[in-house]
């Protein structure tokens, strides 16, 4: 069996027994996971085909693929691959930030690296400047179309996105937390020999206002709120 399948067995391992203590300790009634599922489901899989198109592009990537991608080139792994380890070995940093798991969490570890690796080969490729341009700003607004209805589940936050909302938490801006934590990703990507470019600008530039103009068009109510002693935090053992 190769790395990359030992990888992703351990990373889907770890992922299934959290997302299933959590179902457990703080259950979501049928109705409105029936709801929100398919919704968070099809949200990560656009947010893993805009990955893609961006790396089709040959552009550059947002700040977080140009970290996965220097990893991925290092550790000869696939970039989807490495995007699961990544999502994993953040979610230990969510326990001083205080922020709660939830099943959106769970999903987004999973899905996104894994439909990247899946339709990756599948995805157009051209040398034109104009297709690769094309394919970077499709890649833009299907990320954040995927952003709005992931978030707009409201089943959790991914791994990087909980890590800015933590710094938040704590006292810093939306905005400088992004600011921060994306800086210092794209540092440590390009010192991986992450590729910088075109796309990364498109992508900073986009992100941002597009996300803003597709969640609220498909944010749904919170949920209930639960009593604090059944809310999951990484803060509390997990235990099988």
């Amino acid at each position: 069996m190769s790395t990359a399948n030992v990888a992703r067995i351990v990373v889907i391992a770890i992922i299934s027994a959290l997302a299933i203590y959590r179902l457990r300790q703080d259950p979501i009634p049928k109705s409105e996971l029936i709801r929100r599922l398919p919704r968070c489901i099809a949200g990560l899989g656009c947010f893993g085909l805009g990955v893609g198109l961006f790396f089709a592009s040959r552009l550059g990537v947002g700040p977080w693929d140009v970290l996965h991608g220097g990893l991925a080139s290092r550790l000869h792994l696939p970039v989807g691959v490495v995007i699961n380890l990544v999502g994993l070995a953040i979610l230990p940093l969510w326990i001083p930030l205080k922020e709660p798991i939830g099943l959106g969490t769970a999903l987004n570890t999973l899905e996104i690296g894994f439909v990247l690796d899946l339709l990756r080969p599948h995805l157009p490729h051209t040398d034109a400047i104009a297709g690769r341009v094309a394919l970077a700003l499709a890649g833009v607004v299907i990320i954040a179309l995927g952003s709005g209805l992931y978030l707009g589940s409201g089943l959790g936050s991914g791994p990087r996105d909980g890590l800015m909302m933590g710094f938040n938490r704590l006292g810093l801006s939306i905005r400088s937390a992004r600011t921060l934590i994306e800086a210092i990703t794209l540092g440590l990507g390009w010192l991986l020999g992450g590729t910088i470019g075109a796309g990364t600008a498109i992508f900073l530039v986009g992100i941002g206002p597009l996300v803003q103009v597709f969640l609220p068009r498909f944010a749904l109510p919170p949920l209930p709120k639960k009593p604090p002693q059944t809310e999951l935090r990484l803060t509390e053992p997990l235990t099988q």
